[in-house]
């Protein structure tokens, strides 16, 4: 019996390392987008949940009836990651597609099916009666594109489903039809924050202090924000801070931390807890003097990889990146917009949509977006800088394939 029960575990630790990783690139994770690795996290359940409870203070969901996962990565968010538009280019939600997006999904909840023009009319009423919402015009053709930009999304995390039309169609028309069907549940679940707007019974008024009131995590300081912690919550703290930005963002630097939080990854126990918790998710891990970065040499709990000829900004990003490292010192906005016009006219036939008169700057902004996604730049005033870890990518040459499109 002992091959077989050596086989059981080798097993289930694959399977965990998969289940992570999966969980890590997709939060909110469906057995019908993805089925393979829906059912290695339904049968690995228990062990996933108390990896993401032990090492990040992540709840985990699997709801097997109803064929999801979900994940809650609990952070505070940032400017970095925004939520991208399901269309060509992928453009960042803007604050009105935000609005859009938490009305309709409120909105959504009343009802099991309904059609999009119908949801527009109940999301103009809701607007029309909150003073602190702008009205929704359906007459205009920007907003319902704003409108079904905020549906896409919810549509691609299986909220809502396309049971007949063409969401693209009310753009052109607020007449077009389009039938969808809720699944309310799971509509509930997309909120990660600790506690739910609903259960704020007196929410400050400031942005900043609603929030707070929504991150607020009793188990690291009590029932209150001004508590002071324990000894045994400050500890627990410190091990769920940063093992989050270790298994969620591109690299921690340590500048970026607190004193406490760099000495617990250098003292004897944060290095054990660091290098058990990679080899178990199935991650390397790369400690320098500037930081620490897991990488994950499959990539699998990635949604976005660097580098990646698959857009044009992020080829430009890495052309870019070189001058940058050229230059310890940094340049200024205008010495990378020449060089990305330098770039557009050694290739010509390359990246057509940014070779108007404004593309080079364009595409430099969208070249430094993508730097900045992945934290390889720092900025002070207008000059824009190279960080130590960027030191690992070069430019080997860049070449045009036959036939090159657009």
């Amino acid at each position: 019996m002992k091959p077989l029960s050596n086989q059981l575990v080798i097993a289930e630790r694959e399977d965990l390392t998969r289940g992570i990783r999966a969980l890590l690139a997709s939060p909110l994770l469906t057995a019908r987008e993805r089925p393979d690795d829906f059912e290695v996290i339904r049968r690995r359940r228990e062990t996933l949940v108390r990896w993401f409870d032990y090492y990040c203070g992540w709840a985990l969901t699997v709801e097997a009836r109803a064929g999801y996962a979900r994940l809650a990565k609990v952070r505070r968010p940032g400017p970095g990651r925004p939520a991208l538009r399901r269309r060509s280019g992928a453009a960042p939600f803007d604050r009105r597609r935000y609005t859009l997006l938490c009305v309709a999904a409120s909105e959504l909840l009343a009802t099991p099916v309904t059609t999009i023009g119908l949801l527009a009319d109940r999301v103009a009423q809701a607007s029309a009666a909150d003073p602190d919402l702008p009205a929704m015009d359906t007459a205009s053709r920007a907003e319902r594109m704003a409108f079904v930009d905020a549906l896409r999304l919810l549509e691609s995390m299986g909220a809502v489903e396309v049971l007949d039309g063409a969401p693209e169609s009310f753009v052109s028309s607020a007449e077009a039809k389009v039938l969808y069907r809720v699944d309310t549940t799971l509509l509930m679940r997309l909120i990660a924050a600790p506690n739910g707007p609903s259960r704020l019974l007196d929410p400050p008024s400031e942005l900043t202090g609603r929030l707070d009131a929504l991150l607020h995590e009793p188990r690291y300081a009590g029932a209150n924000p001004d508590d002071e912690p324990s000894t045994v919550q400050r500890n627990l703290g410190l091990r769920h801070s940063v093992f989050r930005r270790l298994l969620d963002d591109p690299v921690v630097h340590r500048d970026e931390l607190s004193r406490a939080e760099i000495d617990y990854l250098t003292s004897p126990t944060g290095r054990q807890l660091l290098r058990r918790a990679a080899e178990e998710a199935g991650l390397v891990l790369e400690e320098r003097s500037e930081g620490w970065l897991l990488v994950d040499p499959d990539g699998i709990a990635t949604d976005s990889r660097f580098p990646d000829d698959s857009s044009h900004p992020k080829v430009a990003a890495l052309a870019l990146l070189d001058r940058l490292n050229a230059e310890p010192a940094g340049v200024i906005d205008e010495q990378l917009t020449l060089a990305a016009d330098q770039l557009l006219r050694r290739h010509p036939r390359w990246a057509k949509a940014y070779q108007g008169e404004d593309g080079p700057r364009r595409l430099r902004d969208a070249a430094l977006s993508v730097l900045g996604q992945f934290e390889l730049i720092s900025r002070s005033g207008p000059i824009v800088s190279a960080r130590p870890v960027a030191a690992r990518y070069a430019v080997t040459g860049i070449s045009e394939p036959e036939g090159a499109q657009p």
